[in-house]
């Protein structure tokens, strides 16, 4: 299939986390994908400042930091396998999730697909960070109106190789990638 350009983007759906399970010098290894169900709304906004050098009366060099993304990621419901596996909060036998502020976070992989009006875009952003949801709750009135959960994020580049997303649409050469595109974090090939 010949690759079909977008003219506007909607929807946000195929949430997936993948908890970073070793770092060593050359390499980042990642726990098995999972989905979490519900996606709300995604916002990442570029963090790193650009720097201008002016000469001869004109900008004569510009350049720019790319730090990655901070911003936030809205839920229906953040699941109870994202507070065990990247949280670090923990259950007991009869079923009851624990919170201590001894609990380690793990940084995660956050696998997402954003709809087009031709063809839809698969992520991955391979080293992100995660503060605790809040805990909020509201009265019925009239309506049962769902509330959500929001987790404030930040994606930063991979401290191996720099990386900080990946992106893939379908084309002809890339069906059995982006068929699988979540079964784990994608890494691709680089070409020269």
């Amino acid at each position: 299939m010949p690759k079909k350009n977008n003219k506007v983007k909607f929807g946000l759906c195929n949430v997936h986390i993948a908890p970073i399970t070793e770092v060593t010098g050359e390499k980042i290894t990642y726990g098995t994908p999972f989905a979490i169900p519900g996606a709300v709304n995604l916002t990442l906004d570029p963090e790193g400042e650009n720097a201008d050098f002016n000469a001869d009366n004109i900008r004569y060099f510009s350049s720019s930091a790319n730090n990655g993304y901070s911003g936030s990621l809205e839920m229906a419901l953040i699941t109870d396998k994202f507070r065990t596996e990247v949280l670090g909060e923990t259950t007991d036998e009869k079923g009851a999730m624990f919170e201590g502020s001894d609990d380690i976070v793990k940084d995660f992989a956050l696998g997402f697909q954003i709809d087009g009006d031709q063809s839809n875009r698969k992520y991955w952003f391979y080293n992100v960070s995660a503060q605790r949801p809040s805990t909020t709750g509201s009265t019925t009135e009239g309506t049962k109106e769902p509330s959500t959960d929001t987790l404030n994020i930040t994606a930063s580049p991979r401290a191996t190789d720099k990386k900080v997303r990946v992106y893939l649409e379908p084309n002809d050469e890339n069906t059995t990638e982006y068929d699988e595109f979540f079964n784990s974090v994608y890494e691709g090939t680089m070409s020269a």
